[in-house]
């Protein structure tokens, strides 16, 4: 059933002189509200012109900063979203979300085993953010921003005026929105996380 579950995926390459794989993946995985994206049944029925023209979004929404403080497990991922399976695929080991998101799929009825709680500042005194950890090896909390450029938000609606004079609204299109996310979780390494480092 659903779930009201929003997925962001990324994919970051890695740098092979630094002892990295080819990439590394990362799942974030947060509540969907019901007022963030257009249903599909709705941008379905809307055709849109000139499909290949590059798109501005015509709003730009705020960054949202996000701290991920829960594991997400892969293999029982399925019953929070059929999506998780194929979207988060290469990320098994690195799917995170948020305690106040937990509490909410928890009263829906999800089982809770697959959601580990990760270690916070409080459990571990030293621990600091990646950007400032000397030690390649140590644990530490990494940040990771990402901007969606374009994506459709809300529907827009036309007026028009029958022959009595009355008027009525119909679906005429879509506005786009603009939003950047920085989410910040615990990694065991701080070589799980180099991009986040001073430059």
């Amino acid at each position: 059933f659903f779930q009201e579950v929003k997925i962001f995926r990324a994919l970051i390459l890695g740098e092979l002189e630094r002892g990295q794989s080819q990439f590394q993946a990362l799942c974030f995985i947060t509540r969907l509200h019901r007022n963030e994206i257009i249903p599909s049944e709705s941008m379905a029925k809307l055709r849109q012109k000139n499909p290949r023209t590059v798109r501005q979004a015509e709003e730009v929404r705020g960054l949202e900063h996000l701290r991920m403080d829960v594991a997400v497990n892969f293999s029982k991922g399925a019953q929070l979203s059929s999506h998780i399976h194929n979207v988060c695929a290469e990320a098994k080991e690195a799917i995170y979300t948020r305690e106040e998101d937990v509490k909410f799929w928890l009263e829906k009825g999800v089982d809770g085993s697959m959601f580990e709680v990760l270690p916070q500042t409080s459990d571990l005194p030293d621990l600091q953010r990646c950007k400032l950890c000397t030690d390649r090896w140590k644990p530490c909390i990494c940040s990771y921003s990402l901007n969606i450029e374009w994506y459709p938000c809300m529907l827009k609606y036309c007026k028009t005026r029958d022959a009595g004079g009355k008027v009525s609204s119909y679906k005429c299109g879509i506005r786009s929105c603009q939003k950047g996310y920085t989410f910040d979780y615990y990694v065991p390494q701080k070589q799980l996380c180099l991009w986040d480092e001073e430059t």
